[in-house]
């Protein structure tokens, strides 16, 4: 048998679900388990390749080894400048081509597309290249701290930032401060050695000087902006020192390099560069012995160097976890109660279930006039207008339907 479902027989919900996420140490750390896609390449000095530099925009970290079918994308990581910061001005900026392109010196590395990084954050999420972050998001008097002039770009993947994070359970295991191998000692050059390298601490994971960032408190204050719900980000141990923001319906955490990191510490290590060997030295008596994280590495080594000095060292290296939140997964249904009264679906409308004569066949022969018709209800098919099978639902368990029971099944379609 059919029977028409009418709208009042159609009602719709939502429904949410919550996934708790740890990305550990060192998947983010490990080389084997985050990605990089060489794909910037300068030019090479008198034909040699051998001067030339490769570089990813942006590196992937994965939930294992990502040589691993079974490996799944956690999150992108990539660093960005505000074309108007002191960064970018002071690196020897020589203003703009006739076509707008950005100019920098050969000390710098990959500056346009760290400005482009930038800009393209600022498109998608306050929908105007030119604007600039601030943390926190709805400051009204910005301050010298307020701007985020150099920025680090967290993307969570669809696959775990579902539909949106959720407000208040996002948390970051971050250490803040490098090796302090090699810091300057009081009026004196550096003395520590590490691998043929004044204090090389560039690649070298911090130990210590952790600290706990958070977007405690955004729940009771929601804020919205053009990339939807924001939230600022704070020291868990100073909430009223802001260090960066997060856009949840994004899955986008946006951190303060100089919030986040000692910028002023000294930096010393080799990076990739335009000269022999496609290297340089930073930060010793080869080069700049003076040289800070910030500006000094931001400026003078590309997107890969950073990302993976970033990645490798403030993030420590055990099973530990790392960046932990709630996603939330919308979950719109639709109920459909398929209703049968006492008089209906009492038979099955099989061929055999009727005689000769179009009498129902009964357990009992002879009693066709005086035995209960019944029936059992195992599915329920619901059709289209033009008698298309669309869905099939199947029951727990059989159900006996008779003429003394009014029988209504609901079935319910998430998408």
């Amino acid at each position: 048998m059919i029977k028409l479902i009418s709208p009042d027989d159609i009602k719709t919900s939502t429904s949410y679900l919550n996934q708790l996420v740890d990305v550990i140490q060192e998947n983010i750390s490990g080389s084997s388990t985050r990605r990089s896609y060489e794909v910037f390449v300068t030019s090479s000095i008198a034909g040699s390749s051998t001067y030339s530099v490769t570089s990813s925009l942006f590196q992937t970290v994965y939930d294992q080894s990502y040589l691993l079918a079974t490996a799944n994308e956690v999150l992108d990581m990539t660093i960005g400048l505000y074309a108007s910061s002191s960064t970018v001005t002071g690196s020897s900026y020589t203003g703009a081509d006739s076509s707008g392109k950005l100019l920098f010196s050969s000390q710098s590395m990959m500056m346009r597309e760290k400005v482009a990084n930038y800009q393209e954050y600022a498109q998608y999420l306050l929908g105007d290249k030119s604007l600039q972050f601030n943390s926190p998001f709805n400051v009204t008097t910005i301050d010298a701290t307020s701007p985020i002039n150099e920025a680090i770009f967290i993307n969570f993947k669809r696959l775990f930032a579902r539909d949106k994070i959720k407000p208040e359970t996002f948390a970051m295991k971050f250490y803040t401060t490098g090796v302090l191998d090699g810091s300057p000692g009081a009026g004196s050059a550096e003395k520590l050695i590490f691998n043929g390298l004044t204090g090389s601490n560039i690649n070298r994971t911090s130990t210590s000087g952790s600290s706990i960032f958070s977007d405690v408190g955004a729940a009771s204050s929601p804020q919205f902006g053009f990339g939807g719900q924001v939230g600022n980000i704070v020291n868990a141990s100073n909430t009223s020192s802001n260090v960066g923001l997060i856009f949840y319906d994004q899955g986008i955490v946006i951190l303060d390099a100089k919030k986040v990191l000692w910028a002023s510490q000294h930096v010393s290590g080799t990076i990739g560069a335009m000269g022999p060997g496609s290297s340089a030295v930073i930060g010793s008596s080869k080069g700049n012995v003076s040289a800070s994280f910030i500006p000094d590495l931001f400026v003078s080594a590309s997107v890969d160097d950073i990302v993976k000095c970033i990645a490798s060292t403030r993030f420590s290296s055990g099973s530990d976890t790392a960046i932990t939140f709630q996603n939330i997964t919308n979950i719109n249904s639709s109920l459909v109660f398929c209703r049968a009264t006492a008089d209906e679906f009492n038979y099955s409308t099989n061929p055999t279930s009727t005689d000769t004569n179009g009498r129902i066949v009964v357990i009992d022969p002879g009693f066709e006039d005086t035995q209960r018709t019944f029936s059992f209800i195992t599915s329920v098919g619901l059709y289209d207008t033009a008698g298309d099978l669309l869905a099939v639902a199947k029951l727990s368990r059989p159900i006996e339907k008779n003429d003394e029971k009014d029988l209504t099944v609901r079935v319910r379609l998430d998408f």
